[in-house]
């Protein structure tokens, strides 16, 4: 009997294993350089202020080691680079290297330099030392990754003891009738958005898809447990629409 070929999922789609990253890439090289203006459109700004409560949750110090995975263009980096100061550092990491390049021109131009370094790498098997971050953040990225349990083991491994990890992250509306609201922006409104600023609504189709397909607000907490975090907790915020995932290597 032959063996059937392992399948996973992008967006609505099933496709090979080994043919998500490079698909996930296309996406993110299509998109990268309207990356920052989609965001405001798409979440009408208020995707800063996730990320403002984001980075106040992680609770950064001078001279601590961040490693801010999935970066993209760097608005979590810059913001930790000004927090951790000469003495520390923050790795910008994405597997993109159009987005990972727009970060760097980006970061570059804002004057931040000497404490960031950018590596391009896979969360599934990241290239650093055990314990080797204070902090690990991953916003808007793990729903992209193929195997997240994998992401999360490897996650946990450079995490330094008493080191945190928070995942930013769209989720399940919360609050009653919101869903089908929201729903209806995902798939109409988003497409649109992507095809007329980015030229590119097939891009934004996926991201609403691969939305719906991450696992929600338990499931996450869950497989972060199983991956060795301690005390998991998550906020919903904006009524679920999104959620930052905290835990602790204890």
């Amino acid at each position: 009997m032959m063996n059937q070929e392992r399948t996973t999922h992008f967006g609505y789609q099933q496709v090979p294993v080994q043919e998500k990253a490079s698909r996930v890439a296309e996406v993110f090289h299509s998109v990268a350089d309207k990356y920052d203006v989609m965001n405001d459109v798409m979440s009408f700004g208020i995707h800063r202020l996730w990320k403002r409560y984001t980075i106040e949750a992680a609770g950064a110090k001078r001279g601590q080691q961040i490693l801010d995975l999935a970066g993209g263009t760097g608005d979590l980096a810059a913001k930790f680079a000004r927090i951790v100061g000469v003495n520390g550092k923050v790795v910008l990491s994405d597997i993109n290297g159009s987005m990972l390049e727009n970060g760097r021109r980006r970061l570059t131009d804002e004057g931040i330099a000497g404490n960031v370094e950018y590596v391009q790498a896979n969360a599934e098997c990241l290239p650093f030392a055990d314990n080797s971050f204070d902090i690990i953040t991953m916003a808007f990225g793990l729903r992209n990754v193929t195997d997240k349990d994998s992401a999360l083991r490897s996650i946990f491994r450079v995490l330094k003891p008493a080191g945190r990890l928070l995942v930013l992250e769209f989720s399940k509306p919360v609050i009653p009738g919101l869903a089908p609201i929201y729903d209806q922006y995902s798939f109409k409104f988003l497409p649109l958005m992507g095809k007329l600023i980015a030229n590119d609504a097939d891009s934004y189709r996926y991201l609403a898809e691969s939305i719906r397909m991450h696992p929600d607000q338990e499931t996450l907490k869950t497989m972060m447990e199983t991956a060795g975090f301690e005390r998991v907790s998550y906020d919903n915020l904006s009524g679920g629409i999104v959620a930052l995932h905290k835990g602790f290597k204890l």
